[in-house]
């Protein structure tokens, strides 16, 4: 069946905008970046991760998924390791805001009213509202002022029962979490294939001092890249971290698009 796929990019233009024009049918934009993971996970983690999630939603809620965005703004050296590590590669915040403007315009055109824009990577999360916040502004001059757009990061939807279970000798907090053991047991449970679980680096969490300095100081991040240890991680601590986040998703979905409902 050529509808078969959540996926808008594998759709054939007809199909796809019998879908939206109407604007019933939500958009889901995972927003990603191409990032350091440590020695243990491919760069792409935060794209693979929302892509996902996003497509395991959308069969729940009648969505489509729209192609990610695979770049991102610049790492931070206190919740990704800094954008001085070898392969990070990065956007200045006007043009992913710039960007991100330009695709929710060309949705509202399709049709388009309601987005979910599904972050993986904490340092877009200002630019995002930013780009959404010019959109909005932009397709009111045009006369188009029912837009709703939705804004949430996976890892928001864990809660803290999940934690305890998961992290049974403490949670050290999100921003220490690059290439722990949140994103390490996603990917065990998702593309196992991706992850040398061998080659990750057994470290205590980093510590950093209360305030930052530019250029970066190197010294500040451990060298592994990641900022915790990822050896607690388990395919089975994924499969979890996968039913938590996508119930609590969905069930924002249909709170927020009240349309959308579960299949």
């Amino acid at each position: 069946m050529p509808n078969a796929t959540v996926f808008a990019a594998e759709l054939a233009w007809p199909d796809y905008d019998a879908r939206v024009r109407d604007g019933a049918v939500p958009i889901l934009l995972p927003i990603g970046s191409m990032e350091q993971h440590g020695h243990h996970m491919p760069m792409h983690v935060d794209v693979l991760l929302p892509v996902e999630f996003s497509r395991r939603v959308a069969e729940q809620v009648g969505a489509l998924v729209a192609p990610p965005f695979t770049y991102g703004y610049k790492s931070h050296q206190k919740s990704g390791g800094g954008n001085h590590l070898p392969g990070t590669t990065s956007l200045d915040g006007a043009t992913l805001v710039a960007a991100l403007r330009d695709v929710i315009k060309e949705f509202a055109r399709h049709g388009v009213r309601r987005i979910c824009l599904m972050n993986g990577h904490f340092e877009n999360s200002w630019f995002i509202v930013e780009g959404i916040d010019l959109a909005l502004r932009e397709l009111r001059w045009d006369g188009i002022a029912e837009m709703k757009i939705v804004v949430l990061s996976y890892w928001d939807f864990v809660d803290p029962a999940t934690i305890e279970r998961l992290y049974p000798d403490g949670f050290t907090g999100w921003a220490l979490e690059h290439g722990g053991v949140l994103e390490t047991s996603l990917m065990l449970a998702l593309h196992p294939h991706l992850v040398a679980l061998e080659r990750a680096v057994d470290h205590p969490p980093a510590v950093f001092p209360p305030y930052d300095v530019y250029p970066p100081r190197p010294d500040w991040t451990p060298p592994s890249g990641t900022l915790s240890s990822p050896r607690q991680a388990s395919k089975e601590k994924g499969e979890i971290l996968l039913e938590v986040c996508t119930t609590g998703i969905v069930q924002a979905l249909c709170t927020e698009f009240p349309a959308a409902a579960h299949t």
